[in-house]
């Protein structure tokens, strides 16, 4: 399964042995005036990968505008957008399957603009895993319904948060990256915002054990695997 990695940059992965020695060579060479090429160090320290990912930004005036990322790494994407943003501008994107994303536009591109992410290091490996099951899946030819299969949790027991603040335990029937399935003895509004454990969400169906929600954005596996041990 190909997985989205740091990648080190070349002057770190090429510092030598014995510097000291290449250094005053160096400085031979020079004075000799003869050529030496420069090894240009790698700016983008993690692989871009092509992707289809809808959804909106907003500027340092508040105002928000649609977009679509075309490619994507835990460290920047390619945004496209009918809107230009000055090159150091800080923006927030919404975007499916990834949530709230920061940044500072960098370059300017054909139709869009280029946009270097600013996120924790925890945030960046949340990006690289969600980016990797993408591509997988995408690779695979998976369908929808088979991107979203749920699996019955080893971990069941969660609590159901209302907007009001309620707290009320549930269990887990099912759960897949975009939703879960929870019996429970409320069964809040279809729309209702709702916090499952620590994954907000929306009620989008009623049944006969309780409701089904569909997750404001699609989970992390590693983080599904340690709140349910199902994944």
């Amino acid at each position: 399964m190909a997985s989205i990695e740091e990648w080190p940059t070349q002057e770190s992965a090429d510092a030598p042995p014995h510097s000291g020695r290449l250094r005053a060579r160096r400085e031979a060479d020079e004075r000799a005036g003869r050529h030496i090429p420069k090894i240009v160090p790698d700016r983008r320290r993690y692989r871009r990968v092509p992707v289809k990912l809808f959804g909106r930004f907003m500027r340092e005036d508040k105002q928000e505008y649609p977009c679509q990322v075309i490619n994507m790494s835990a460290g920047g994407m390619a945004v496209m957008s009918p809107m230009a943003c000055e090159i150091g501008e800080r923006i927030v994107a919404y975007l499916d399957n990834i949530g709230r994303i920061e940044g500072i536009v960098v370059r300017c591109i054909d139709g869009g603009f280029a946009v270097r992410i600013v996120a924790s290091l925890y945030k960046r490996e949340r990006i690289a895993n969600l980016l990797t099951w993408l591509v997988n899946y995408d690779t695979l030819g998976m369908t929808e319904e088979r991107r979203h299969e749920r699996v019955v949790p080893r971990v069941s027991a969660s609590k159901l948060i209302l907007p009001n603040g309620e707290v009320h335990p549930c269990r887990v029937i099912d759960v897949s990256l975009s939703g879960a399935s929870i019996a429970s003895a409320v069964r809040p509004p279809l729309e209702t915002v709702v916090i499952l454990g620590r994954m907000r969400g929306r009620v989008v169906r009623h049944h006969d054990k309780g409701v089904a929600i569909q997750f404001s954005e699609l989970q992390d596996p590693d983080n599904l695997a340690r709140s349910f041990g199902s994944t």
